[in-house]
């Protein structure tokens, strides 16, 4: 019997994994922002007051994106529909806003731990869309196959970022322009109950004389090559039944005319493309696709006549709920396919739809520096390509999450489009960049970009989040303490994250500090305890619950209190985690030895400056 191995990506220092702090987030009010009011005459004209881009839904967050993630975790695991991260890419270079040159192994290292975090982030159906270049594309293809499974594997899509740059190609030296960069979409569930269902219709347009031609070059029958110029008279037939008993109204038609394009172009003298735009409406083609319908009209209009139309409610595809007319001809019953549902007029022009696939092109590159209003050289994304992805993957409501903020493009598209946001970004530029970007986006005063393409007239707002110091530091002496930053409130919103509670302080109840379920509290507290106070507390949470009471000392047998469990501060939270640890970043040494864990003291004491205990 041979044992079964784990295909997997190794390197050096893989086994390594921070013990990541919980921190807490703290929010800097002077730089959350929200729209202002409105008067009632603005109310009515403003479209984008019915998409939900309210106060408390967006988040930006200041910090190291690991330990911001971690934080994350706890309130919003399952909940991201989307995430889209851009990645330092690992080119070597120096950016002006981060270092993007980390060896190989650590890249890795840094990249599997955030790939984790976001995964658990996501909801059974959400989707994962991570953009890479050359560099480090083919390494982060297995590293995601890993984290996520293979088999959650979507697609793998080339996107042009670079236009050329004539005969001499850009100096790449030895190597061909690089024009592309690539985007890996992984579903978190691609095939369970409550897993991922599909991508959202997204259609890209080509020019339709265009295809036309290059069909024509390779020897492929162009089908839409007719117009009817007359629906004839139309009357009532009879009323049939779909296969839900739904009803269908079918009609026949009599005195029909339906002529050839090359026919049309040579009675009104107008070349081929003209005839198409002065047509365009009436342009069709027959196919004898199958379909339960066409079955049932078959059978309802044989030998009746040869052109036949129905009006029904379909329960399912893309006209669903909608009153629909659709026209048959000749003895088959051949559906007529127009034009119009394949192509749109752009102006003058005539464009063809076509589903988006794996390659995509046609963003403004050119003018990407002015975009959002921020100079952000080498990092910044096109705001279509963003737009194209939450078409493809999420629906207005949904919440995205960007990581790896940048310029903050992610969260102004995810704005604009009525999606909820949250971004993480380490750098000063979160709100000397993104926080200004922002705003335009909030007062309307943002033209540029998606703004048009979606409608976007201003509103909603964001609230901006700084995470919190470490909760231990140590004192001059090397011990251990709680920090002084740290008061009452925080102490126990962050004790709560420590011991797997959720923070829900009571405004009635000042030993129920936070929860875990509904009828388990926990209670913090910088004093130490008495028998006589544990056990007042003790009959107040009487049988029926069950109370965890993290302080600085207890005097008292726990033993006689069964509904009580009691656990010293800071002692019991020393090993849980890497303390004060403020750095995961992509400049560090993430392969250096860890730090030793802290030994057993029954002697750490609380910083005496802390002020304010969460009971007073």
């Amino acid at each position: 019997m041979t044992n079964k191995t784990k295909l997997e990506l190794t390197w050096p220092g893989k086994h390594k994994r921070p013990r990541l702090e919980p921190r807490i987030l703290r929010e800097i009010k002077e730089l959350s922002h929200r729209a202002a009011p409105r008067t009632a005459p603005d109310l009515v004209d403003q479209a984008a007051d019915a998409a939900p881009t309210a106060f408390d839904d967006n988040l930006l967050i200041q910090g190291d994106n690991l330990l911001a993630l971690k934080a994350l975790e706890a309130t919003y695991a399952g909940r991201v529909k989307c995430i889209y991260i851009d990645p330092p890419y690992n080119t070597g270079q120096t950016f002006i806003h981060y270092d993007d040159g980390v060896e190989h192994s650590i890249w890795l290292s840094l990249m599997r731990e955030r790939f984790e975090f976001l995964r658990r982030l996501l909801t059974s159906d959400g989707v994962l869309v991570c953009q890479l270049n050359d560099d480090e594309m083919a390494y982060g293809k297995v590293l995601l196959d890993e984290v996520f499974g293979r088999s959650n594997f979507l697609n793998h899509v080339s996107v042009r970022m670079k236009q050329t740059s004539g005969a001499s190609g850009g100096g790449e030296d030895k190597r061909l322009k690089k024009n592309t960069e690539h985007i890996l979409i992984y579903a978190k569930d691609k095939d369970g109950y409550l897993g991922f269902v599909k991508f959202n219709d997204v259609y890209d347009e080509e020019d339709l004389f265009d295809v036309i031609e290059e069909m024509r070059s390779e020897g492929k029958s162009w089908k839409y090559t007719r117009v009817l110029t007359d629906l004839g008279q139309r009357r009532f037939l009879k009323q049939i039944l779909d296969g839900s008993g739904e009803p269908i109204d079918v009609f026949i038609h009599e005195a029909v005319v339906m002529r050839p394009i090359t026919a049309l172009c040579a009675e009104d003298r107008l070349t081929e493309q003209e005839c198409y735009k002065k047509y365009f409406d009436r342009v069709f083609r027959d196919t004898n696709a199958q379909s339960s319908i066409r079955t049932r009209v078959m059978e309802a209009t044989a030998g009746q006549g040869d052109f036949f139309s129905i009006e029904y409610v379909p329960r399912s595809g893309r006209r669903k709920g909608k009153k629909t007319t659709l026209y048959y001809k000749g003895a088959n019953c051949d559906l007529i396919a127009w034009l119009s549902d394949v192509a749109v007029k752009r102006g003058d022009r005539l464009v063809k739809l076509e589903k988006t696939g794996t390659y995509w092109e046609g963003f403004p590159l050119n003018n990407l520096t002015k975009e959002g209003g921020v100079q952000f050289p080498n990092g910044k994304k096109p705001e279509a390509l963003i737009q194209k992805v939450l078409e493809l993957c999420t629906n207005p409501g949904d919440l995205v999450l960007d990581s790896f903020a940048g310029s903050g493009t992610t969260g102004a598209v995810a704005h604009k489009m009525g999606r909820r946001w949250i971004m993480v970004e380490l750098g000063d530029h979160c709100h000397t960049h993104i926080v200004p970007r922002l705003k335009k986006v909030i007062a309307g005063d943002d033209p540029g970009g998606v703004t048009k393409a979606v409608g976007w007239q201003g509103g909603g707002g964001f609230r901006y989040y700084r995470l919190a110091p470490s909760l231990l530091k140590k004192d001059k002496w090397g011990h251990w303490v709680i920090n002084p930053e740290y008061n009452g409130e925080m102490l126990s919103e962050a004790m709560c994250k420590l011991m797997g509670f959720t923070y829900a302080p009571s405004q009635s109840t000042f030993w129920q500090h936070g929860r875990s379920t509904e009828t388990d509290f926990i209670y913090v507290t910088t004093g130490s305890l008495s028998h006589d106070q544990l056990r007042v507390i003790s009959e107040e949470v009487g049988n029926e619950r069950s109370l965890l009471i993290c302080c600085k000392a207890f005097m008292a047998d726990i033993t006689a209190f069964p509904n009580l469990t009691l656990k010293k501060i800071p002692k019991t939270v020393l090993h849980k985690c890497e303390w004060d640890h403020d750095d995961y970043s992509f400049s560090i040494d993430v392969l250096a030895e860890p730090e030793p864990l802290p030994e057993e003291d029954d002697e750490f004491e609380l910083n005496a400056g802390i002020e304010g205990a969460a009971d007073e």
